[in-house]
Parts: C-alpha cells; sequence; structure tokens
C-alpha cells in the first residue's frame, strides 16, 4: 500500500507539473510575434525607442530623414523630460493678472483660468498657458544622393523592411536606392539620452550616404511637432568642441541652453552647412559606418570614446523588461479578435515604459510630439501609471512619484488661495508644478486622490514602514485639502461635493453638484487615507470619519445613476451623454462601496452600452467600461468594450492609440489598455472568479502570470 501511495503522489505531482509546465508562456515567442513591421512610408506607422525620460521617433530609414512626411502623422520627435523652453516676456505678464475670484462654498476661491475677453488678463494667461513648452531637441536623418546626383526623395527607395524588435529594443531598417542596399540599426541607450545608429551600405564609399543634424526653434502651438524652420535668428547652433572622433553643439534658445554630443567610429568630418544644420560625411573608404550622438542641458564632463555596445545593453535591458513582470498570451484564444488583442496589449506595454516610465509624469503624448503645449495633466496620470503596478513593474510607477514631494509647495499655495486646508493637486502643469491657466482644468478634481491610489499600490507591492514614512506627508495633505472641499449641507445633514468639473468635462463647476465617479473616489480616498493614519501610528481623524459617515449617495433616477446630481435630464440632454461616461468609474476604477449599489450600476452600464454617444468619446473610456462590465460579472461586455470598433479606440500599426488629426498619438488609452486587461485576468480585491473578466470558453481561453489584482 505505502508503495503504491508513492506511486499515485508521484503520478499526481508529475501530472501537475506538466500541468503547470503547459500554461508557462513562452515569453520571447509572445513578444517577437508582435514586433511592427513597415514595408512602405505610413505616416501613421513610425517608430520610437526610448527609455522613459527620453525617446526619438524614426520613419522608413531608421532616423528623421523625411519628417516633412510625417509631420501630420505620428511625427518624428526627439523629446526628453528635461527639454523645456519659455518664450520671452517682454509684457512682463504676472501669474497674478491670469486670477479670478470665483464663490462656489459661501467663501473666495482664487482660480487661474482663461477668459474669452480681450485684454491683459487674457494675454497674460494665455501666455502662461503655453509657456513653458517642451521642446524637439532635433532630427538626425540620412541624405541620399540618387544616381543623377540629386538628393533622393523618399519615393524612389524601394524594398522597404522595417522592424521594430521589440525583445531587444532595436529597430532595424532595410531599403534599396538605385538597387544598392541600404541596412540601418537604431537604439537608445537604457539609461541616457543617447541614440545610436550603425549603417551598411556602399553608399557611404560612393559618396552619396551623409548624416544631417538639424534643429528647429519652438512653435509654441497647442499640438504640433514643435519645430518652426522660419526663425533662424531666435536661436542659436554653433560647434564648441571638436576632434576627429566627435563634435559637441551648444544650442541656446532665448534663456535655454542645451549640448548635442556626436561620436562616431572610423574617418569622419563634420561641417555646418547653414545656422541650424550640420552634415556628418564618413569617409568613402568604408561602407559600415557606427555613429552615436546624445543631449543634455548641461555641459558633458570629459570626451571619452562612443561606447562598444549599445546594442547589447538594449538587449539586456528589454530582455529582462520582458521576463519580469506580468504576461498576457491570447494564442489559445478562438476569438478572430484575440490576435488584435494581444498585439495591443504587446506594442502598449513597449509604448508606456519608452514613453511614460521617465522621472515626471508624462504628457498624453508622451516625448513623441506636442499636445498642450508640451504639458502633463495630473489627471491622466492615473491612466499612465496605474497599469505598471498591475504587471509588477513597480519600479517604473515609482520612477514619477517624487515629483509630487518636488510640487509639495506649490500645491500647498494653490490650496491656501483657494481657503482650503493641504494640498490641491493642479490638473495641467509642468516641471516647475505652476498651474496652467484653463477654463475647465482650474476646476477639476478627479487627480485630487490619484496620489492615495499610486501610494496605496506601492504598499501593497512591498508593505514596510519605509514606504509609509515615504508617502504619509502626501496622502495626508491630500486627504486635507479633500475634507476641506467637502461641503456640509445643513438641510440635509450631509457632505456633498460641487464648484468643480467632473471627469465627464461636459458639465459646469457652477451648477455641478455630486458627480458620482468623484463622490465615489472621495469615499475610497479618505477611507484609504484613514488606513495610512492607522498604519503610521496615528489616531483616525475624527472630520474624516464624520464625512465618510455622511457623504452623499451617487443620486440615481428611474433605475440609472446620473452624470450628477442636478443634471435630473441625463438622458434626455446630448451634453450629459457624450465626453467620458464617468459614471462607470465609480465602479470599475473604484472598487464596490456602500456609496455605489450594484444593480443600478448594472442598468446604468446597459443603457449606456445601448444609448450612448459613443462617437464623442475618448481612449480610455472603452477599458474604463471594460473594468465597470467586469466588476459586475459581465465578461462578455468587458471584451467587446476593449475592442468596440470606434474611431477612438483604434491602435495604429505602431501600437498608439488613435483619436483624431489633432490627437493621433495618445497614450492614457494604452494606459488603460494594460489596467484592463490585468484586472479581467488578476481580478480585484474580494473577486473569487478565475479571470473574472473573460468569458469561460474556448474563445476566450486566456493564460496569464506574474499579474497584481486591483484594489
Amino acid at each position: 500500500m505505502k508503495k503504491l501511495f508513492w506511486i499515485v503522489l508521484s503520478i499526481f505531482i508529475f501530472s501537475a507539473c506538466a500541468k503547470q509546465a503547459q500554461i508557462k508562456i513562452d515569453r520571447y515567442a509572445l513578444v517577437s510575434r508582435n514586433n511592427p513591421i513597415n514595408t512602405e512610408l505610413d505616416s501613421l506607422s513610425s517608430l520610437t525607442v526610448g527609455n522613459g525620460d527620453f525617446a526619438y521617433t524614426v520613419d522608413i530609414t531608421g532616423l528623421q530623414s523625411f519628417p516633412e512626411k510625417y509631420r501630420n502623422g505620428v511625427p518624428l520627435g526627439t523629446q526628453s523630460q528635461w527639454g523645456w523652453h519659455s518664450f520671452p516676456n517682454p509684457n512682463n505678464y504676472s501669474f497674478n493678472e491670469t486670477l479670478k475670484e470665483y464663490n462656489f462654498r459661501g467663501k473666495k476661491e482664487v482660480y487661474s483660468v482663461q477668459t474669452r475677453e480681450n485684454g491683459r488678463s487674457k494675454d497674460a494667461a494665455n501666455w502662461y498657458r503655453n509657456n513653458p513648452h517642451r521642446m524637439h531637441l532635433g532630427y538626425t536623418g540620412i541624405e541620399l544622393m540618387n544616381k543623377s546626383g540629386k538628393k533622393a526623395s523618399p519615393e524612389q527607395l524601394t524594398d522597404i523592411r522595417q522592424e521594430l524588435h521589440l525583445w531587444e529594443g532595436i529597430i532595424t531598417s532595410q531599403f534599396t536606392l538605385d538597387s544598392i542596399p541600404v541596412n540601418i540599426k537604431t537604439v537608445c541607450h537604457p539609461k541616457k539620452d543617447e541614440i545610436t545608429a550603425t549603417i551598411q551600405s556602399e553608399l557611404i564609399s560612393q559618396n552619396k550616404l551623409n548624416i544631417n543634424f538639424k534643429f528647429p526653434y519652438p512653435t509654441g502651438l497647442h499640438s504640433d511637432d514643435a519645430s518652426d524652420w522660419d526663425a533662424a535668428q531666435k536661436h542659436s547652433s554653433h560647434i564648441i568642441e571638436q576632434d576627429e572622433k566627435s563634435c559637441l553643439i551648444k544650442r541656446v534658445l532665448d534663456e535655454t541652453a542645451y549640448f548635442v554630443q556626436v561620436k562616431w567610429k572610423g574617418k569622419a568630418q563634420v561641417k555646418q552647412i547653414e545656422p541650424h544644420y550640420f552634415i556628418l560625411k564618413p569617409d568613402t573608404t568604408q561602407s559600415n559606418f557606427s555613429f552615436s550622438f546624445s543631449y543634455a542641458d548641461q555641459l558633458p564632463a570629459g570626451n571619452n570614446p562612443m561606447a562598444d555596445s549599445p546594442f547589447n545593453e538594449s538587449t539586456e535591458y528589454w530582455s529582462s523588461f520582458w521576463k519580469k513582470g506580468g504576461a498576457i498570451d491570447f494564442s489559445q484564444c478562438k476569438d478572430q479578435r484575440a490576435k488584435e488583442l494581444e498585439r495591443r496589449v504587446i506594442l502598449s506595454q513597449y509604448l508606456m515604459a519608452i514613453q511614460c516610465a521617465g522621472q515626471l509624469p508624462p504628457q498624453e503624448t508622451g516625448l513623441t510630439y506636442n499636445s498642450w503645449y508640451g504639458k502633463f495633466h495630473l489627471e491622466m496620470h492615473w491612466w499612465h501609471a496605474v497599469h505598471f503596478a498591475l504587471w509588477n513593474r513597480i519600479d517604473l510607477l515609482e520612477r514619477s512619484l517624487s515629483w509630487y514631494n518636488k510640487a509639495f509647495p506649490i500645491a500647498e499655495e494653490i490650496a491656501q488661495r483657494q481657503n482650503f486646508e493641504g494640498v490641491r493637486w493642479m490638473k495641467m502643469t509642468d516641471p516647475s508644478a505652476k498651474e496652467a491657466p484653463s477654463s475647465v482644468g482650474s476646476f477639476l478634481i478627479w487627480q485630487q486622490p490619484h496620489i492615495i491610489y499610486f501610494a496605496e499600490l506601492v504598499y501593497r507591492d512591498h508593505p514596510s514602514k519605509e514606504v509609509i514614512w515615504k508617502y504619509e506627508k502626501l496622502v495626508n495633505a491630500t486627504a486635507e485639502f479633500m475634507s476641506s472641499f467637502a461641503t456640509y449641507d445643513a438641510e440635509q445633514d450631509r457632505y456633498i461635493l460641487k464648484g468643480l468639473i467632473p471627469a465627464q468635462e461636459t458639465l459646469r463647476a457652477s451648477e455641478t453638484i455630486n458627480p458620482p465617479f468623484e463622490l465615489a473616489y472621495w469615499y475610497w480616498g479618505l477611507s484609504t487615507a484613514q488606513k495610512w493614519r492607522e498604519r503610521a501610528g496615528l489616531p483616525r481623524n475624527k472630520e474624516w470619519d464624520k464625512i465618510l459617515d455622511k457623504l452623499s449617495p451617487l443620486t440615481a433616477k428611474d433605475g440609472l445613476y446620473l452624470a450628477a446630481e442636478d443634471a435630473v435630464d441625463t438622458y434626455k440632454d446630448i451634453r450629459f451623454t457624450s465626453d467620458h461616461p464617468a459614471v462607470l468609474g465609480a465602479l470599475g476604477i473604484l472598487p464596490e462601496s456602500q456609496l455605489v449599489k450594484p444593480a443600478l450600476m448594472n442598468n446604468t452600464l446597459d443603457w449606456i452600452w445601448d444609448n450612448w454617444n459613443w462617437n464623442k468619446t475618448w481612449g480610455w473610456d472603452y477599458p474604463m467600461t471594460a473594468m465597470c462590465a467586469a466588476r459586475l460579472y459581465q465578461p462578455q461586455m468587458a471584451v467587446d468594450a476593449l475592442l468596440m470598433d470606434k474611431r477612438t479606440n483604434t491602435y495604429l500599426p505602431n501600437g498608439h492609440n488613435y483619436q483624431d488629426k489633432r490627437l493621433r498619438v495618445y497614450l492614457p488609452g494604452n494606459g488603460g489598455l494594460l489596467t484592463a486587461v490585468a484586472m479581467m485576468c488578476a481580478g480585484w480585491d474580494g473577486n473569487t472568479k478565475e479571470t473574472p473578466g473573460f468569458p469561460h470558453d474556448e474563445n476566450w481561453n486566456v493564460i496569464w502570470e506574474d499579474l497584481n489584482p486591483m484594489p
């Protein structure tokens, strides 16, 4: 009997191990089968290499040779977290000129706003909204001469094949000009603002291939490639150091200065052709040429030779990235849409790592091109960053959280100016943490609890006293503002939220009361802040408990939740059924609470699904809808939401979430997708179902590993 027992036990263990081996994901195969490949020039298919703080976007040559062809597509950007510029202020506008008094709660509240009335206040608001703006650091491309002795156009390139090797973080580009092949490899250093490229072609030995460096002046426009080529007299570009293997270019734009260091192997010469146009000319005794170029806001120390193994360093970094953290394999799913969903998930992981994992909260178009003047929006930080924690990459989330400590004094000043306690986090800002004037953004509040959410994710990943000490001040001061912002309604003995524009931005600050998502977030934020006080050994805040006990529930009518308490015509007025269906975030982004009734939210979800003005939505609305459906255990609807066939839910060949002609890149959509699919696989606190966000049938046999549940 004893022998039989051990035989049976051995078979059981072997079977269990075999089953585990069967479901172990081949990560290299998963990632590599989703490599983007270009075989023609498509302005919406440009590819990018980067490291979170710096990114470089290329055309079909693997460099930035034809930027004019991509200007209205996904532009060929070279952007960093430190690269900012301000235009001169000859009229001496002051920030105080952007301020306007409001009275939403029986007291003076001062906001920085835009005004429609012509005059100095309007001009001052426009100046501070525009400045500072993010810079395009410069274009680097190749210049090709055809057999006629003229510069080759992109139309003359044939046999195009370009591939982004995601596992290595390397772009390979091949094409032919006049029957002569050209092969280029492009890589970004994982820790430096540096690009390295290698070129193999007989065009070099025939004196028909050079490298150019061109530098624009900023445009200061709302959303564009930040490249003004008609302002040569407003900036300067000069070689300040040069030897046989390198040169150093200094750029000066008004009060901004930075440096571009170019290095190469083999023989070459650098020559300045025009004020902001340089040529690196390889010697014709070679057909292989390697060079690098890096950017810095400080004068580089020393003049070290070009690195020997940047491609190896990139491969080591990216293979480690893909091996660690979560993974989801859709290859066993029979639904025809599964392959596309997998592609979106893989490419979104790459894009978020190179565009949104830096030292600052990212702008909505990342480091590709400017939107809202290159500034970042704190309410979008949730969509940019939460997925890192769910995919077990908490270090990439924490990179940007230290900025909140820098912003703390400014956020405290804003709260004091508006007669609130604690710190008020602005919506639209820049590295300085100063507020950008806005007729909408200045009244948004749903970014306020984000830092509490981020801190909680960090604590869940590695609970410790060190984490508590690191974030407790931010959590407490954020909750202090939330407490003082909630207004006591003595007539009904409750607390309400008013004097705000909610996430559904079609509503007005002067009349909006108790928007549902903000109410639910206030409840979650204050409840979580109380936990942090207890973890820190502090007593619970009695005022916060009072607010939690008497915070208004979500307002419903005819079995459906309203867009706000005052929005009694929610389901008749198109103003209330366009933009973000933010009510779904109250039980989707956020867990169930005493304020939200699942049955009513289920009714509301069904109504929104059938009746919402989906053509007036944004990229993160689809994953938000999916998360709400998942929490209500409607997995088929969750999947269908992620794959809804709408313009703003389009994902380009390079993985970018396309919105419209203005926003061809919209990274909150990518981040939202990653958050939703992680939650649909790993679930959330209190969930007991396996892979709750996907139907349990052969159409969605989803294999996943190393993901974390949502709160």
